[in-house]
């Protein structure tokens, strides 16, 4: 589980076995994260397969290739990295599973000094999912629904979150990972009505 406050930088280093494996390069303290162990990378959950001098290498699926940006990097591409929540961390952000719902675009991206508006393509799919001043992950960053269209949502940005995510260089057309709130998936599909699963 995670929360969307981004707590290192990471730069992708490529893949290994076929892209069965993905290596990041990053400055996490030793001690912080063992083989097994989960971290959030651009909002995808991974587990750690080995470590050593600076160099994760997490296991990959076709289903994670499939369902996310991970085979549209490339090697040196800025990474969002978070490790998992515990119990005595605070909940800066929202709740956030690292499963990605869906993939979009960003349609457009404007200064509001002292931060930055980006707006998002919006499937009609998965918009019953989002309310204004809703939570939604942008590569695994928690962020507020700034304003819902009928298929854009945007998202305000403000000076600490373009310091220390990758989503101060995001340009329009780069594509980026989408979780929904988990909260309001799991009550969407609960309401009355809805036999549907998420």
């Amino acid at each position: 589980m995670f929360t969307g406050i981004i707590q290192y930088e990471g730069r992708f280093a490529g893949f290994r076995e076929g892209r069965r494996e993905l290596t990041v390069e990053a400055a996490i303290p030793s001690g912080k994260l063992a083989p097994g162990g989960s971290v959030a990378v651009n909002g995808v959950c991974l587990t750690l397969v080995r470590t050593g001098n600076g160099v994760f290498h997490f296991n990959l699926s076709r289903e994670t290739l499939a369902r996310t940006t991970l085979g549209d990097w490339r090697p040196g591409a800025r990474l969002n990295l978070e490790l998992p929540l515990t119990l005595a961390d605070p909940l800066g952000g929202h709740l956030m599973s690292g499963h990605v719902d869906f993939t979009t675009k960003l349609v457009r991206a404007v200064p509001r000094r002292p931060g930055r508006r980006l707006a998002f393509s919006l499937p009609a799919a998965q918009r019953k999912y989002f309310i204004p001043q809703g939570s939604v992950g942008i590569d695994g960053v928690s962020l507020t629904v700034a304003a819902l269209g009928s298929s854009t949502f945007e998202v305000e940005l403000i000076p600490e979150t373009l310091d220390r995510s990758n989503l101060s260089a995001l340009r329009a057309g780069d594509p980026v990972n989408v979780e929904c709130d988990m909260i309001g998936k799991y009550v969407y599909n609960q309401a009355p009505g809805r036999s549907g699963s998420l």
